[in-house]
Order: structure tokens, then C-alpha cells, then sequence
């Protein structure tokens, strides 16, 4: 799909606020209401937009932790970490990586304790390095518009 200057404006206007009316975003690109919903459902179809999502805050909902988590996994032991992974439910995102490690995870934990078991569970993988997160420089930002050379 091609993404043109008028589906880029809409993409950024969807990433500042996705709650935001197709009317607000079409007065905001120069559209009208149904030519913004038409363009919004072809990228949907086309994948370019994946789904839309809130923003929790992990501190309100009682998890006193957030860390970055990677692992090396062991020999033979990277496959069922990757089958089992889904289940963990204090993982946010994880990553499959290039480098000394395989695997990069972001996760949000009640406290030092809740972290500790979830490491005992990790540690059958591989060798684990936790990053506690102090706080957010940058976050969600858009994805804009690359540059033709």
C-alpha cells in the first residue's frame, strides 16, 4: 500500500490520539468524515495500522516495578522459552534479539519479591539481567514519515 502525504497527516493525527473523530481528524487534514474513515479502514486491511490500545499506568494498578529483563538462553532451551513466554503475564512486550543475549523483555511487577519469583521462573532458560526502570524519556513515540534519499 502507499502511504501518501494525506494518509501520513491521518496516521499522525491517530498516534497523538486515537480516540479522536474521523470529522476532527479530516478538518485537521483537509477531508471529509467518510474520506478519512475510507483511508483509515484500506491501511486497517493493509496492515499498516495494527489496532488501537489504551495506556495503562502500571504504578496505579499496584505493580511497584517496572523493569527491562534480558535473557541468554541456554543450549536447546531458547524454543521452550518462546512457547512459554505468552504465558507469563508480567511480561508486556519481549523481543527476539541479535547479540550476546536472545531476549529482551519488558515487564511490570508488584514489588522486589514478585521480582525475584519471576526470575526463578526465568532462570530454567538461561541467564537473566534485570534493569530496573527509574522512569520514562521517551515514550510511544510516532513512527513519522521516512525521508526518500
Amino acid at each position: 500500500m502507499r502511504i501518501d502525504e494525506l494518509n501520513w497527516a491521518i496516521l499522525q493525527c491517530l498516534q497523538e490520539n486515537a480516540r479522536q473523530s474521523n470529522a476532527e481528524i479530516g478538518r485537521r487534514v483537509g477531508l471529509t468524515s467518510p474520506a478519512v474513515a475510507e483511508r483509515i479502514k484500506r491501511m486497517e486491511d493493509a496492515g499498516v495500522i495494527k489496532g488501537y490500545t489504551a495506556e495503562v499506568s502500571h504504578a496505579t494498578t499496584g505493580h511497584q516495578l517496572k523493569a527491562i529483563i534480558t535473557l541468554r538462553a541456554f543450549m536447546g532451551r531458547l524454543k521452550p522459552f518462546l512457547d512459554k513466554v505468552t504465558e507469563f503475564k508480567e511480561v508486556l512486550n519481549c523481543y527476539r534479539i541479535t547479540g550476546n543475549e536472545n531476549i529482551v523483555m519488558e515487564v511490570v511487577l508488584q514489588d522486589q519479591f514478585h521480582l525475584e519469583a519471576f526470575i526463578d521462573k526465568l532462570i530454567t532458560y538461561g541467564e537473566t539481567r534485570t534493569h530496573i526502570v527509574l522512569s520514562n524519556v521517551v515514550e510511544n513515540n510516532p513512527i513519522i514519515r521516512r525521508h526518500e534519499v
